[in-house]
């Protein structure tokens, strides 16, 4: 690196740099970061999918589009069924929708997922999550078979 001679100007005297008007300041503060709503959608998706006693994600419909999805090639399992984010400069709110596993208590689960999501977001955007919306659309019964199995057990034996 060269360095170029010091010119006696008025910006310039003890202990300033000549290099110091260059850029504005610490280059981690320059510029500006977005972050969309489906990057938003997807963290908070796989956090809330950790949970115990989320059976899955989404309403009935959402889940039987997607699992018909999920069977085309290329079409693969969508992490944000279920989610939908609003993101604003610095804040986000959330709303999920929810199957849970019977036996479990729904106000339990609810509680972990919103403390899993928020602190999956926070840590990982920055951003402040301001709300995160659960419903509960539906308890999946141990005997009841899974949406979202692709039935090879049922077709081969």
């Amino acid at each position: 690196m060269t360095e170029t001679p010091q010119r006696n100007s008025p910006d310039s005297g003890p202990g300033k740099s000549p290099l110091s008007k260059r850029g504005g300041g610490d280059p981690g503060t320059r510029g500006r970061t977005t972050i969309a709503d489906g990057v938003v959608e997807k963290i908070a998706g796989m956090a809330a999918r950790d949970v115990v006693g989320v059976h899955a994600m989404g309403s009935g419909l959402s889940r039987t589009f997607g699992a018909v999805r999920d069977r085309v090639p290329g079409g693969g399992k969508s992490v944000t069924r279920g989610v939908k984010a609003e993101v604003g400069e610095s804040q986000a709110a959330l709303d999920l929708e929810i199957v849970v596993d019977y036996g479990v208590a729904i106000s339990d689960v609810a509680r972990d997922v919103r403390q899993n999501v928020v602190a999956a977001v926070e840590r990982m955007t920055g951003l402040e999550v301001v709300e995160v919306n659960i419903a509960v659309s539906d308890v999946k019964l141990p005997d009841e078979d899974d949406d979202e199995d692709d039935g090879e057990s049922q077709r081969v034996q």
